[in-house]
């Protein structure tokens, strides 16, 4: 039918049947494959029958049950309809007589009929032939984003990018480019060296390209190789590269080999160790009769184990529908989108909203006060505006010194988050946000006081005649003879010291700086870092001094009772100093015993210590840590990975800083081991007792401190987010988690054995009080863990509670998905083999090879617009509680997607976050 070859392309060739094996009839191409929706049958005679069908191709979808054969519909290349489905009846090939709608749709068919017939009569008297891997609707849709040797991140931006580098890197070679430059050409990484001059080598043999180089042309052909879109030539391409002898046959040393570097491409050490072990259990699989070697259709069996589709029928509508609700809506006029946009936004930040707006307008109502006061006054005569708009700032000054302080009384606000209601209408969450913004305003006010009062109204005093200086006289006594006058005063001085300390504080709080992140030149270089943030910041003491001393001090006022400073300042430096006295207190009678020391990979210091008596904390929460080896006044707060029913408390501390560098070594020391007389590495975990010599730094601990994420019980269903070392927290309450569910089957448990669960006994009170008491204060019944992390070594620091949760979730509650953001998105040509090995060892061992854990592991980053949608479409009318703790990175995207389907969907996301 149409044209003289007797082979189409791929996509237009198969005739697909149940449990039948390809084979050539006649000059034509049949594919066996089982497919759920019917088989697609495209014929290609090496004749012409007729002229005016003449390059013609067509396809041809037909059901083939048993005997019988139903034709769907029969389309040209092109995607013209000769037959439709629903059009005309089903018609039977097997038979049936065909009502002939065209001569060159009859034509069709009854080839159709005819090959048909032969294949059957050949099935039926050849020996079964080894099946091969059928590919099926989502199998296929593997294919298609499966094996790609150039990803988005990696060269996607396409040949004009190539182009450009290609020329860079050949201008001094004579226009070739080396085998060694390859990598670098196609914008690939250092880690993807080995991979791409492997790739290099196989495109090259194909070709026939020897010497090791390759001009501007054969760079175009290998690009236009790997960005073919044809699964099979992806596939023989990827098998070449395995295949190093090129005898079309893989061994067991060659697939070891393309692991290594695959796992070196994946930055994932761990499997580059085991190499040998995954090839052999690759070879178990695709080679179980021993013959020493696979070949590409085994290769392709095991690569299109496709994932199965899991949202049908109903979902699947829902999944659609939910998708054009999320769709942005741009017929709205200017007027509507904003009137839309201010009242989701009061919505999703009514809390802020009040509270910023009753701040704003104290401080406004506090500056118009005094700016009208000092109107009103005889100096107004002398200075003007200036004096007015310097005694308005200095009054919201006042009001901001003291509020600057609540936010960080840490005591208080886990009090008033644990034992109130007034997190409900406060959002005690922004308290360290609400601090900066205090800091911003302080900073401000000092700018428009300290300006007004040095270049406006000091001037005016000098240069002020004779007769209205008369008026300032009560005040500044006899007429200053110079500037230097009003600067050498207590308020003078005061003043200005108070401006550069807080210009320090400010400065050294700045990101950059605080995080370690600015790069600075000898000795500036101790300005970086925690601890002279740190340091800087407890300058705050002595310019509350010395705020109290100008406060005092005042030029313009005389009655005590009208200088307010110590007013405003009074209650909250109380509150204050409280809070250090009873951290001083705490921590002092509150101190631990190490039990436990590890250093994982990844740089993270895991401490577990006893839990001091009275010591009663929730999942979420975190407390502050000293260790007065490395300084006696610094604490840092970690978050809490221990359960609140563990006998013992437990923090992993990441090394970022000058003081956790600090501790590391100061526990390095203590659990490293003489060896040979020389000293030995620090060991993976150290155990007091396993030697009594070992001393370890003492450790004091203070808290436990309030969170956003011990809010979790409050959900039914939860999404927990950890980027990195920011599952910490998460840690702690899925630990939580299991512990609460456990209880009840082991309570049950305990009354059987008693005798008093049965039809006829009774319940014991104290069980029953219990269990209402739990349940009434934990109400999630299901949870989402998602952990996204950078190295393959990170998943050793949780891998035990991973494993726990995986073993003794019975229910099904808690869903597990960990990341690994250093292995290339599945799909990509280096990271298939690598999944393949995943696949077949969690299936047979039930671990899996990228995290040591019971939980399959997923590579590169999640879709968080998916990972929201498919909660939603699980949980309708549901409120979920998402709590992310990591940098801010990912803050944005969260809690935008969080308002997105809160606005559009009967699901409801209430967004918490914790920032490092």
């Amino acid at each position: 039918m149409g044209g003289a070859s007797a082979d189409l392309h791929h996509h237009e060739s198969d005739i697909e049947l149940t449990d039948a094996d390809r084979t050539d009839t006649s000059g034509t191409k049949l594919g066996a494959s089982e497919s759920k929706a019917g088989t697609d049958v495209g014929l290609d005679s090496g004749t012409k029958p007729q002229a005016e069908d003449e390059g013609h191709y067509v396809e041809v979808t037909m059901d083939i049950q048993g005997g019988s054969v139903a034709l769907h519909s029969v389309k040209t290349v092109a995607g013209v309809d000769v037959v439709e489905e629903g059009e005309s009846e089903k018609l039977g090939l097997m038979g049936k007589r065909l009502e002939k709608k065209t001569s060159f749709g009859a034509s069709v068919v009854q080839n159709a009929a005819i090959r048909m017939k032969q294949l059957k009569r050949l099935a039926s008297f050849s020996k079964p032939a080894p099946k091969h891997f059928e590919r099926t609707k989502s199998a296929v849709g593997h294919a298609l984003t499966g094996l790609k040797f150039i990803s988005k991140t990696d060269g996607g931006a396409g040949w004009g990018e190539v182009e450009k580098r290609f020329e860079k890197l050949t201008a001094t070679t004579g226009g070739y480019l080396p085998r060694a430059l390859f990598a670098q050409c196609l914008g690939l990484n250092k880690e993807s060296q080995a991979y791409a001059e492997k790739l290099f080598d196989t495109l090259a043999r194909q070709r026939g390209i020897q010497g090791g180089s390759i001009n501007k042309i054969q760079l175009r052909e290998f690009w236009d190789h790997m960005s073919d879109q044809s699964f099979d030539n992806r596939l023989k391409t990827f098998f070449d590269m395995v295949d190093k002898d090129a005898d079309g046959r893989i061994t067991e040393d060659e697939i070891k080999e393309i692991i290594c570097l695959s796992a070196t491409a994946n930055k994932l050490s761990n499997i580059q160790k085991q190499a040998e072990e995954y090839a052999a259990l690759i070879m178990e699989e695709l080679d179980p009769d021993d013959t020493g070697y696979i070949m590409i259709d085994n290769l392709e069996t095991l690569l299109l184990h496709g994932p199965e589709e899991t949202t049908i029928g109903e979902s699947k509508n829902l999944s659609q529908m939910l998708s054009q609700k999320l769709k942005p809506s741009y017929g709205d006029s200017p007027i509507m989108r904003w009137y839309r946009d201010t009242k989701y936004f009061l919505l999703d930040n009514w809390q802020r909203s009040w509270v910023l707006a009753l701040w704003i307008g104290v401080m406004l109502g506090l500056f118009a006060y005094k700016f009208v006061q000092y109107r009103r006054r005889a100096v107004y005569e002398v200075m003007g505006h200036c004096v007015c708009m310097a005694k308005g700032a200095a009054e919201t000054l006042k009001l901001n010194m003291a509020l600057i302080l609540l936010p960080v009384c840490r005591n208080t606000i886990t009090w008033l988050r644990n034992k109130t209601k007034l997190g409900v209408v406060v959002p005690l969450d922004d308290n360290i946000n609400f601090h900066k913004v205090i800091a911003v305003a302080i900073a401000i006010g000092v700018g428009v006081h300290a300006i007004y009062h040095l270049t406006c109204d000091f001037p005016r005093l000098l240069h002020a005649s004779d007769e209205k200086y008369e008026l300032m006289k009560p005040f500044f006594g006899d007429r200053p003879s110079n500037y230097w006058y009003f600067v050498k005063s207590w308020e003078g001085v005061t003043g200005i010291i108070i401006v550069v300390l807080m210009a320090i504080a400010f400065t050294l709080a700045n990101p950059m700086l605080r995080r370690g992140r600015a790069k600075l030149p000898k000795p500036f270089d101790k300005l970086t870092g925690f601890n002279a943030f740190w340091y800087s910041h407890h300058l705050f003491i002595i310019v509350y001094a010395l705020l109290v001393v100008h406060g005092i001090k005042l030029y313009l006022t005389k009655e005590w009772y009208k200088k307010t400073t110590w007013m405003y300042l009074a209650i909250p430096i109380t509150i204050y100093v409280l809070e250090r006295l009873i951290r001083a207190l705490r921590s002092s009678t509150e101190s631990v015993k190490i039990l436990k020391v590890t250093l994982y990979p990844g740089n993270v210091l895991s401490l577990q210590m006893s839990k001091p008596q009275g010591f009663s904390y929730k999942s979420g929460q975190y407390m502050f840590v000293n260790c007065a080896a490395v300084s006696p006044f610094e604490w840092h707060p970690f978050s809490i990975t221990s359960a609140p029913d563990d006998d013992y408390l437990s923090v992993h501390i990441k090394i970022l800083g000058d003081w956790t560098r600090s501790l590391k070594a100061k526990f390095s020391q203590a659990c490293q081991q003489p060896l040979n007389g020389q000293s030995g590495l620090l060991r993976a975990e150290c155990m007091k007792g396993d030697n009594s010599s070992t001393t370890f730094p003492k450790v004091l601990v203070d808290g436990p401190y309030g969170a956003p994420a011990q809010a979790y019980r409050e959900y039914e269903v939860v999404l927990l987010v950890g980027l990195g070392i920011g599952a910490t927290p998460m840690i702690s309450i899925l630990k939580d988690m299991v512990n609460n569910f456990k209880a009840p089957d082991e309570e049950e448990g305990t009354a059987i054995e008693d005798g008093i669960s049965g039809s006829g006994g009774a319940k014991s009170p104290t069980t029953a009080q219990q269990k209402n008491a739990r349940s009434s204060d934990f109400k999630t019944r299901r949870a989402y863990f998602y952990w996204v992390t950078r190295e393959q070594g990170s998943f050793d620091w949780f891998k035990g509670v991973m494993n726990e949760v995986a073993e003794e979730d019975r229910r099904g509650v808690i869903e597990l998905h960990s990341y690994c953001t250093s292995v290339y998105e599945e799909g990509d040509a280096r990271s298939a083999l690598i999944a393949m090995v995943q696949s077949i060892n969690h299936a047979k061992n039930g671990v899996d090879i990228v995290s040591g854990t019971r939980v399959m592991s997923h590579f590169a980053k999640p879709n968080w617009r998916s990972v929201y949608k498919r909660i939603a479409l699980n949980h309708p009318s549901a409120r979920v509680g998402v709590f992310y703790c990591g940098p801010p990175t990912l803050t944005q995207e969260l809690r935008q997607l969080a308002l997105d389907f809160s606005h559009n969907t009967s699901t409801k996301y209430d967004f918490h976050k914790e920032n490092f």
